[in-house]
């Protein structure tokens, strides 16, 4: 996911997939949110927990945005792969590892 989350995919996220309405920001919009299903609708404290979860473990995976956008591309990559097994060289691994050393997972980057 490449936006941070929000009280709908927190209801997804607990198994409420059919949903109609205005992305709830509060308990008064969450009120007038359309959740089609047979089983009883969460509440917005459960949404909130949910979101709340949601969102850390989203936080946490900054780094890993960080990277997929700098890595080189696919192409690229599989080129320096080649060019490194024919001429014994590590072209591969200094691109990757440049990457992932200015985007630690520890979310400290741009080191």
């Amino acid at each position: 996911m490449n936006y941070p989350p929000n009280a709908v995919d927190a209801l997804h996220s607990l198994g409420f997939t059919d949903v109609s309405g205005v992305i709830p920001s509060n308990e008064e919009e969450y009120a007038n949110l359309r959740i089609h299903s047979d089983d009883e609708s969460p509440t917005w404290k459960e949404v909130n927990k949910k979101l709340d979860e949601l969102t850390t473990n989203w936080t946490a995976q900054e780094y890993a945005r960080n990277r997929a956008t700098e890595y080189p591309s696919s192409g690229d990559q599989m080129d320096m792969i080649y060019k490194d097994n024919k001429n014994s060289t590590t072209t591969h691994a200094d691109a990757v590892e440049a990457v992932k050393t200015k985007w630690p997972k520890d979310n400290s980057g741009p080191v």
